[in-house]
């Protein structure tokens, strides 16, 4: 897949070095976004340094390259790159004067590993003119991020901040959680480092403002006010409780206090408490009092908040073990609104100092900046990063590396957090590394898996049928990897597992053999790989069931067709494993219904080293026969199917051409592959019940047998919402007016039944 550069500004000239016309085509991949953020994942990869230097011959070559660009680079201000012979980035650079800064690489000798390996790989170089140097800093950020060169430092960023909005496109403004792109009219407040310090944030200030947070198809519905003002956390703007202009008030302060001014809103509430008590209106300073309390929450409950600095952003960097964490707090309207660790790519060479400022650059790409950055390490062209970053924002940014005082410990308290991120990711690796090493060991593989793709399918008795496929690999789960595949057989019969896994599987693998063929496929199956023996896992060892035949016996296919069901959590290190999935599953990434076979931020190949299937010997065989068909022999098959009584820790592993065998109910393995397992299996079910409401929503309440439009309407004007009618009671649902036992029980039954997976 290749995008297409966007066109450049008039005052930026693109001068290719071999003198012919710009490229318009960027290399593959360049520019993909990444799918939003629902979970953490550890972006930290750990490659081995190359302390080796290149060749007198590709040096000589890579020289006699840069050369002959330099007659065509220009002398002033602006980004370079250098493009290896197969038109992959190699790095991209600003500068002052690119004809200088190109000439520098030119030079026989002197130069760094890293440089000297720049050097050789180049086969030709491409620049960009800016009107000044702030803007050519700008435009290497963008490049950088959209082009992801190797010897760059990268910031890999799947992830969006939430924001808090207050709307501005209603006669009752309503406050909320936003993320995306903004293109809802209002206020934007943040960013805050994680979803849950947004609903903490909200839920002090709908108790501290009394704004509403109902969407506006729920406030033109009310016909009494809700709960949220009978517990005092919502004016009741809806149904008239509270005048629009009082509202206003409300709104106003709403938002000069996120806007910094926290202190003279609380100076005002304060004064209208004490006049209120002196007027002998008690109730009246009862609830000033209680909003007030309510915004010393939002102040003293978020952990460091600093008195004299309003708004800034920390950062601390810290390097062990060829590893780069970068530490990131947010501090607004004098409060700590989260903090987050960065794991950039780096080259082991970088020092910290030149690894944050990289980082700044492409940090605020994407991001407002605020008014004050505080650092700790002074970074290499301090100024023209804050003069960069002040021309972009509108207003004068100041960048400091404070050495005492209240700054001095902000920065200190961000530096030790990032030491212990670091130390705990270091660690996290080594285990996973050691995971892997389990897994290929107990699968017969040559070497551990770098991407384990896991697939599993929901549905209710065939309506809606979703598969889905979650990645893992070394890194942990990859969020950005997920893909789900809406089922689209019409000639299938309603329930068919089997015909669902196919149909996914020959989607997924078609594309895959389309988009990047394999340079090798094997066209004959190799011999299915022996059980290992009990030695090569140590402790744990899988115990085998039974000796190594060929063919299964009846029984044990029919044991195997069983579907995956819900189980208690797992245990592992004081962590709860897996859990119910019949639980409201967190939103995910709004991922395309078939992925792309580009590889991922972090250069992985999109080839599987393992495909776990959910299921037993039915699922493996279509599984298999869908890739013989395809003529892919080479990737690994194994089928997951639960115990007797699908107890869990007694799951049966099935694999071409070997006896299905268990492995020890304490083997840390088997739990790695229980948490992949019930990963895909609330992804497949979070999928299915995402379209299910889709579809709900699109043919309304008549989808569900016994409900007409009368009785639709009696059911939305009792409770409102979808939502609210989803979450009723069966007894709730009995009470609605028009609603006999039979349609509350169908209504209730169509929003409860837990899907199959």
């Amino acid at each position: 897949m290749t995008r297409r550069r966007p066109a450049d500004p008039p005052e930026i000239a693109l001068a290719r070095a071999d003198g012919g016309a710009p490229s318009e085509a960027l290399p593959p991949g360049a520019g993909e976004g990444t799918a939003e953020e629902t979970e953490e994942a550890v972006l930290l990869e750990l490659e081995p340094a190359d302390e080796t230097l290149p060749g007198e011959e590709s040096l000589a070559t890579g020289r006699a390259a840069i050369i002959r660009a330099v007659k065509h680079a220009p002398n002033g201000p602006g980004v370079y790159r250098m493009i290896a012979a197969d038109g992959t980035v190699l790095y991209v650079g600003k500068a002052k004067s690119i004809k200088k800064r190109v000439l520098s690489y030119t030079r026989p000798v002197g130069h760094t590993n890293r440089i000297a390996r720049m050097i050789a790989g180049t086969a030709q170089m491409e620049f960009v003119s800016t009107r000044t140097e702030p803007e050519a800093l700008l435009l290497e950020a963008n490049l950088i991020k959209q082009l992801k060169p190797r010897f760059n430092v990268l910031l890999r960023d799947d992830k969006s901040f939430p924001y808090i909005l207050i709307t501005a496109d209603h006669v009752s403004p309503q406050i909320a959680k936003h993320r995306g792109a903004r293109n809802r009219p209002g206020d934007y407040y943040g960013p805050f480092a994680s979803v849950w310090a947004v609903d903490r944030t909200i839920n002090a200030l709908e108790r501290a403002f009394l704004l509403r947070s109902c969407s506006d198809s729920y406030y033109e519905n009310r016909t009494r006010p809700c709960l949220l003002f009978q517990i005092k956390r919502c004016a009741g703007p809806c149904t008239g409780e509270v005048s629009h202009q009082d509202y206003a008030e409300l709104v106003r302060e709403a938002r000069a206090f996120l806007s910094g001014r926290s202190r003279a809103i609380k100076e005002e509430l304060a004064k209208e408490m004490e006049q209120a008590a002196e007027e002998l209106e008690f109730e009246r300073a009862a609830r000033l009092r209680d909003r007030l309390a309510a915004l010393s929450a939002v102040q003293g409950s978020q952990g460091i908040n600093p008195r004299g600095v309003e708004e800034a952003d920390v950062f601390a960097c810290h390097q062990q073990g060829g590893a780069t964490c970068v530490e990131v707090f947010f501090f607004r309207t004098g409060q700590n609104w989260g903090n987050r660790a960065y794991y950039p790519r780096a080259d082991r060479s970088l020092t910290e100092a030149e690894v944050l400022g990289a980082f700044l650059a492409q940090f605020y790409e994407d991001k407002p900046c605020p008014r004050l950055l505080l650092l700790s390490h002074k970074v290499e062209e301090q100024e023209l990063l804050a003069e960069a970053l002040s021309e972009k924002a509108g207003y004068r940014v100041e960048i400091a590396v404070p050495q005492r005082g209240e700054k001095r410990d902000l920065v200190d308290h961000a530096l030790q957090n990032a030491r212990e991120a670091l130390a705990r990711t270091l660690a996290e690796s080594a285990t996973q590394a050691k995971l892997l090493e389990g897994v290929a060991a107990t699968f017969g593989l040559k070497a551990p898996p770098q991407r384990i793709e896991v697939y599993d399918n929901s549905h209710i008795m065939g309506t809606n049928a979703v598969g889905g496929m979650i990645v893992a690999g070394p890194e942990g789960f990859r969020k950005s990897q997920y893909r789900k595949f809406n089922i689209k057989s019409a000639d299938l019969v309603p329930g068919d597992d089997f015909g669902m896994m196919r149909e996914v599987l020959t989607r997924r693998f078609a594309r895959l053999l389309k988009e990047a063929p394999r340079e090798a496929v094997a066209v004959a199956e190799a011999a299915p790989p022996s059980p290992p023996p009990s030695s090569a896992r140590g402790e744990g060892a899988p115990a085998v069931q039974g000796g190594d035949t060929e063919d299964h016996p009846a029984p044990i296919e029919a044991a195997a067709g069983t579907e995956a069901s819900p189980e208690p959590p797992l245990a592992l290190g004081g962590e709860v494993r897996g859990g119910d999935p019949s639980a409201t599953p967190p939103a995910e990434p709004e991922v395309e219904d078939e992925p792309d076979a580009i590889p991922d931020a972090t250069g992985a190949s999109p080839w599987p080293d393992l495909v776990l299937i959910d299921g037993g010997l039915g699922q493996l065989n279509a599984a298999r026969k869908v890739l013989e068909e395809l003529g892919i022999t080479d990737v690994p098959l194994v089928g997951i199917a639960k115990g007797l009584d699908r107890e869990a820790g007694r799951e049966q592993f099935f694999l071409p051409g070997r006896t299905p065998f268990r492995m020890e109910p304490r083997d840390p393995v088997l739990y790695y592959i229980q948490r992949l397992r019930d990963e895909a299996h609330r992804f497949a079910i979070g999928s299915h019940r995402a379209r299910r409401k889709k579809d709900i929503t699109e043919a309304g309440l008549q989808a569900i047998p016994g409900v007409g439009p009368t009785r639709k309407r009696a059911l939305l004007r009792h409770f409102g919402t979808l939502k609210a009618i989803e979450r009723a009671s069966l007894a709730d649902l009995e009470q609605v007016a028009g609603v006999n036992a039979g349609t509350a029980k169908a209504v209730y039954d169509y929003f409860h039944e837990r899907p199959s997976s």
